[in-house]
């Protein structure tokens, strides 16, 4: 199990506490310091079930900057997104947890941790 976070994010250092109440073996991966390229995202993106407009943080100066909200959300404009996220990480939504079946969730929630718990072997 991976879990990428930002350390200063409330919701990231929440997740780890749970992870490490439950014994959880995990990783962890400080995406903003290790930024996923291209791939990664789409790679995450598949196994979360989701399009990069549902992790993207449309609030953050960086989306305002680009005028995310503006962008179509379409097949077309996929790439578009994805690369977005790669270039300025901090848009990404956190805490992802990926789990050892191949899934992944985004953490925010205590009950989105104990899930991706349950998909992964402790």
């Amino acid at each position: 199990m991976e879990i990428w976070i930002n350390p200063a994010c409330s919701k990231c250092r929440s997740a780890i506490d749970l992870l490490d109440g439950e014994g959880a073996s995990y990783t962890v991966r400080r995406y903003l310091d290790d930024v996923p390229n291209e791939d990664e995202i789409r790679a995450v993106l598949e196994r979360l079930g989701l399009e990069p407009w549902d992790i993207t943080r449309t609030q953050e100066a960086a989306a305002k900057e680009l005028g995310l909200k503006e962008w179509a959300r379409d097949e077309g404009s996929r790439d578009r997104w994805v690369a977005a996220l790669a270039q300025h990480p901090k848009l990404i939504q956190r805490p992802i947890i990926t789990a050892d079946d191949g899934t992944a969730v985004v953490g925010r929630t205590d009950e989105a941790v104990r899930d991706a718990l349950g998909r992964s072997s402790q």
